[in-house]
């Protein structure tokens, strides 16, 4: 039987972004707030430093900042009709496992979502009728609007530090910035960073082709910065090392950096690491979440955690196996439609073309993991018509190199042997001369893409895996082939000897990797016949939890999700501490 420990205010299970924004504002309110995590504390003195973190066969290769499938992993397939399969090494996406979590080792893009997302079957209704979705397609508005969240978006670029150009002032178009984007409040924290060579010449196509490029919002600093909460942020120094790394100059906007050291100098606040929970405790009515139990995985004991509030913070995947776990909610059954616990589950999709000059040195080891230029006249830009093509969301196009790290860049022409001689020749004629345009392009939930456990598979603790079934479906392959033309278009007026053409995404498999970007599976909405939690993260019907992360996105955009995850976790802080707190109970009528 599980030891009982003293009450607290409030328990958080996982501590990244969302966690140490909860952890810090909560303490600050005067709660006793405990955060359980289920990976180790990192320390740049022991991690973070040169040499260490350079070790791209460590934290590249084998991952080390990332979840350990050795413990606990998913199942994968492609459709129901198909037997799911354990992921046992980590391909596709890479949840983080650690303090500071998957906002450890992230690039640093940092995006806002606006009302054509926030608000999608409203607008695409208004905009091609309602005959326009398909019926198995199962968008939803998220309850929530981009004026309501435009202050916490703000806050939230300005704790980590980001670097961009505004194209939307307040409602004045600005050449440069992002002229597509919803109206902003205030000008980025930090100036854009530095253009590489392949984003340059990237951006003189696209403007020659009447496109919009903007330099990519990013939380890599572009000088030094001390953020609202006092944390010493430094500037980037280039070095090709941020994703799946820890930043050496503390350069990269993290949690580490920022909010969880700021909490941690708070006496209110507890971190436990090596805390692995299991359950979500809940009265006897199932009308109240009375805490969580969980291992001491340093010596096998099981703990009970009572608490007067829970928050649940860890990665979105992770949040949705701990409520089917914890039996709390019915999961999605994709045959009747009904359940809520693992609908919307959806993925992002992408193209891209290399681009081979024999006269262009681009240096591709001195990068920085979001810099660049993108476009988004086939994403945000409410004036593309997509009825010509027939999908529902968009794509973003960019080029900037993140790396060119010794292990794992290798760029060669297509139809080069991958081994041997030729290999070898390819590799060192064009390391210097090769460049990217990418597309990162979104997913609309579908019927039969989802999340449950898996009837089989269990990890160390005996727990059902969590299966996701999952697959693009036709609205997605429309919009990759048409972004693979549209890159292709653009790379055929830069004077490339060579050019490994874009092409069509038309199936998901879980090997290579493509990005960390899984959302849904505990989404909001504005009724609970239709969402997991309200418009605040509320569980609907324990009005005492509170559910974070990019789980709760009713869908996903081509956008990459950290910047909404932030500014929707200072969103429910701020709910908390004004409205719940005063008056504990629902804080939207069901």
């Amino acid at each position: 039987m599980a030891r009982r420990l003293p009450d607290v205010d409030v328990v958080i299970v996982g501590l990244g972004w969302t966690g140490g924004i909860m952890a810090k504002e909560l303490a600050e309110a005067g709660l006793k707030v405990v955060a359980l995590e289920r990976g180790q504390m990192r320390t740049p003195e022991e991690d973070f430093t040169v040499p260490r973190i350079r070790d791209e066969l460590r934290f590249a290769n084998r991952t080390d900042l990332m979840m350990n499938t050795q413990q606990d992993t998913l199942t994968i397939r492609n459709n129901p009709d198909q037997e799911a399969l354990p992921m046992r090494r980590l391909g596709s996406f890479l949840p983080g496992e650690g303090v500071g979590g998957a906002g450890s080792h992230w690039n640093g893009v940092t995006w806002r979502w606006g009302d054509m997302e926030l608000q999608i079957r409203s607008r695409y209704e208004e905009k091609y009728g309602k005959a326009f979705i398909p019926e198995d397609m199962t968008i939803q508005d998220w309850g929530v609007t981009y004026a309501e969240l435009e202050p916490f978006y703000d806050k939230f670029e300005k704790v980590a530090g980001v670097s961009g150009k505004a194209g939307n002032l307040r409602g004045r178009k600005i050449a440069g910035g992002n002229v597509f984007e919803d109206p902003r409040a205030n000008e980025y924290p930090l100036p854009p960073l530095e253009d590489p060579l392949s984003g340059v010449m990237f951006a003189s196509a696209a403007k020659e082709m009447g496109y919009h490029p903007h330099p990519r919002p990013s939380a890599n600093a572009s000088q030094p910065y001390v953020n609202p909460d006092g944390a010493r942020i430094g500037a980037c120094q280039y070095c090709g090392f941020c994703e799946r790394f820890g930043c050496e100059s503390n350069a990269k906007g993290s949690p580490n950096i920022t909010v969880i050291p700021a909490a941690m100098r708070s006496p209110n606040f507890t971190l436990r690491t090596n805390a692995w929970v299991t359950k979500v405790n809940k009265d006897s009515d199932g009308r109240k979440a009375t805490g969580v139990t969980y291992v001491n995985l340093l010596n096998g004991e099981e703990l009970e955690q009572p608490a007067g509030m829970v928050i649940l913070a860890a990665y979105g995947l992770n949040n949705a196996a701990l409520l089917m776990w914890s039996g709390i909610g019915e999961v999605y059954d994709p045959r009747t439609g009904q359940g809520l616990v693992g609908k919307n589950y959806c993925y992002q999709t992408g193209t891209g073309a290399t681009l081979f000059f024999e006269d262009k040195f681009f240096n591709p080891f001195i990068a920085s993991g979001a810099w660049g230029q993108n476009i988004d006249d086939f994403n945000t830009n409410w004036e593309f018509d997509r009825r010509p093509h027939n999908y529902i969301g968009g794509s973003t196009i960019a080029a900037g190199g993140s790396n060119g790290r010794p292990i794992g860049y290798r760029p060669v022409p297509a139809g080069t042997p991958r081994w041997g001689t030729e290999w070898k020749r390819a590799t060192r004629q064009w390391y210097q001369g090769a460049m990217g345009i990418g597309a990162s392009g979104s997913v609309m939930p579908h019927r039969a893409n989802f999340l449950d456990l898996d009837p089989t598979y269990r990890n160390v603790f005996g727990q059902p895996l969590m299966r996701m079934t999952f697959d693009y479906k036709p609205n997605e392959v429309r919009l990759t082939e048409h972004i693979a033309g549209v890159i292709n278009r653009i790379a055929d007026t830069m004077g490339a000897k060579h050019v490994s053409r874009a092409g069509p995404r038309r199936s998901w498999t879980s090997v290579p990797y493509q990005s960390t970007h899984n959302t849904g599976g505990t989404i909001m909405g504005s009724n609970p016949r239709e969402s997991v939690v309200n418009k605040y993260l509320q569980h609907w019907q324990l009005s005492n939890m509170f559910i974070l992360g990019a789980g709760v996105f009713p869908h996903n955009a081509a956008y990459n999700p950290t910047g909404p995850v932030g500014a929707l976790a200072y969103w429910a802080a701020d709910a908390i501490r004004t409205k719940y707190l005063r008056a504990p109970g629902p804080l939207v009528q069901a």
